[in-house]
């Protein structure tokens, strides 16, 4: 236990230091957007987007594109279990190669895992252990994969039980604590379980389309190159920047995916572009629909926080300032 407290307290020092270096000098960082979707992420399994087509629409040399625009000093895909459009980003300067991984839980259940800076022989094996996190999370550490566990309090990645939220804190080293997509209560949420947890926060947009790419980010302090910003993301010493998702974030997301599911259904035929005008009629409703999920996610979000509260006995019941700097983290270089 006492060499545990040394560990925490030299890691919190050196995390310190790195913020304190970041703030004597402005451009001695990097910043990348950790969490952006591209085509390769697979059909849409929301209500009423599964009938339309894609998750995402956007090519990944037009993400590659957007993000560098917006001020990004590194760019990765993290595509649901797949790597295609990452590697096709690969010969590109600045760029390593990343996933978000499904973990299949009992009845149904998932977690969301983004894993970065894979081979593709990591990503082949990391997709034998989906269904078992204990020995996925064991792989990680042994090959000193960073890796985060995504929007933890979200109803988008589906039913719950409160154990699967225990699950991943402490056995990762990361956790997603600013997503672009989601409501600022899940990201405080998150936040004050990772911190409880001694987890490094990171942030990624979340983003499904171009318009949101890089609107949120992870930074760190005393990166000049993309081996040291991975080697600070493996150390911990990251800060994540930018804003939360909101109700209006949300419905034009939305909206740009239902125009980029019309604009293919009409180069793939009359059959297909058919059964995407039958959805036209529902198109007014679009703010209604957008609403009722945000509206559900703030809920379930809320929800499952006071009960992992109740259930775990932590983290306390304080109020916590967004962003501000965490508890001490665990280093892939200790695990």
């Amino acid at each position: 236990m006492e060499a545990d407290l040394k560990d925490r307290s030299k890691r919190r020092r050196e995390r310190d230091a790195a913020a304190e270096r970041g703030t004597k000098g402005a451009d001695d960082l990097m910043r990348c957007d950790l969490h952006v979707h591209s085509w390769y992420s697979g059909p849409a399994d929301l209500p009423v987007l599964k009938h339309m087509g894609r998750e995402c629409y956007s090519e990944p040399g037009a993400v590659y594109e957007q993000a560098r625009r917006r001020g990004m000093d590194l760019v990765t895909l993290t595509d649901h279990d797949s790597i295609e459009g990452a590697l096709a980003l690969a010969p590109r300067p600045r760029v390593f190669v990343s996933e978000e991984v499904t973990v299949l839980l009992p009845e149904g259940r998932q977690l969301h895992v983004n894993v970065f800076d894979l081979t593709e022989r990591q990503h082949e094996r990391i997709q034998t252990f989906r269904r078992d996190p204990e020995a996925l999370f064991a792989y990680l550490a042994e090959e000193r994969l960073p890796a985060a566990v995504n929007h933890l309090f979200s109803a988008l990645t589906g039913d719950r039980a409160l154990a699967d939220l225990r699950l991943p804190l402490g056995r990762l080293p990361l956790i997603e604590t600013l997503n672009g997509s989601m409501p600022e209560s899940h990201n405080q949420y998150a936040r004050r379980v990772g911190r409880t947890a001694g987890m490094a926060p990171v942030g990624g947009s979340d983003s499904h389309t171009l318009a949101g790419v890089g609107r949120a980010f992870t930074t760190v302090r005393g990166a000049r190159t993309r081996e040291e910003f991975l080697e600070g993301l493996r150390r911990g010493l990251t800060v994540p920047s930018g804003r939360s998702g909101s109700y209006a974030r949300l419905t034009g997301e939305v909206a740009r995916i239902f125009a980029a599911a019309y604009r293919e259904a009409a180069h793939e035929g009359a059959g297909r572009l058919l059964a995407a005008l039958a959805l036209g009629p529902l198109l007014p409703l679009l703010p209604l629909f957008t609403l009722g999920i945000h509206l559900h996610e703030v809920q379930f979000g809320n929800r499952y926080f006071r009960g992992f509260q109740r259930a775990f006995g932590w983290p306390a019941d304080r109020p916590v300032v967004p962003g501000a700097a965490g508890a001490p983290v665990r280093s892939l270089g200790q695990a």
